[in-house]
């Protein structure tokens, strides 16, 4: 893997304010990877391409990561970031809306890492379930929303993500099939591992 071109990819995100995976959020992703060492990742939002290059230099012999990006112009450059990173073999590009086509994805995954709409976290989350290994992980990122998850925020604009974003924790928490924890890293990641 060509870390100086992965460098350069994530610095040009940065200053174009393409939202990327935080430093502090890979680090605890990565930490799972190194002990884990997965066989298949679907990520929900690929954006630029950047946290699955990220990813999948921990991935098992042969594994694979399928991403999903609803725009154009983001599958466009995270191909050609892929291509100049040197990890096209190892990365699968699904274009178009995660809603569509996560139902007809039918593979087993050993992590799945949601960084997409945040008022679809909880279709996200059904789907997810339905595609992971026992013993799989879901890492769901950018729970806390700017702290507006945990407070009594309630301002119009984005109040349809923050109730979803709450219901997401709420199921997650609940759920007798899933050990969770949620992380004050980066802008809040859940942690849900099937048990």
């Amino acid at each position: 893997m060509n870390k100086e071109e992965l460098l350069k990819i994530k610095t040009k995100a940065l200053d174009s304010h393409i939202p990327i995976i935080m430093d502090e959020t890979l680090e605890v992703i990565e930490k799972y990877l190194k002990n884990n060492k997965p066989k298949r990742i679907l990520e929900i939002g690929t954006a630029v391409g950047y946290s699955s290059m990220c990813f999948s230099e921990f991935l098992a012999d042969g594994g694979k990561i399928d991403t999903i990006e609803r725009e154009e112009e983001r599958v466009k450059e995270a191909k050609e970031n892929i291509k100049k990173v040197g990890v096209e073999d190892k990365i699968n590009i699904y274009e178009g809306d995660a809603v569509e086509i996560l139902p007809t994805l039918n593979y087993k995954y050993d992590m799945i890492f949601i960084d997409a709409a945040k008022g679809k976290y909880p279709f996200f989350l059904k789907e997810s379930l339905r595609m992971l290994n026992s013993n799989g992980i879901i890492f769901a990122d950018n729970i806390l929303y700017k702290g507006y998850v945990m407070s009594d925020y309630n301002k119009h604009k984005q109040r349809t993500a923050v109730r979803n974003l709450r219901e997401y924790i709420k199921q997650v928490e609940e759920n007798p099939e899933l050990e969770t924890e949620i992380l004050e890293v980066g802008d809040g990641l859940a942690v849900s591992r099937k048990v």
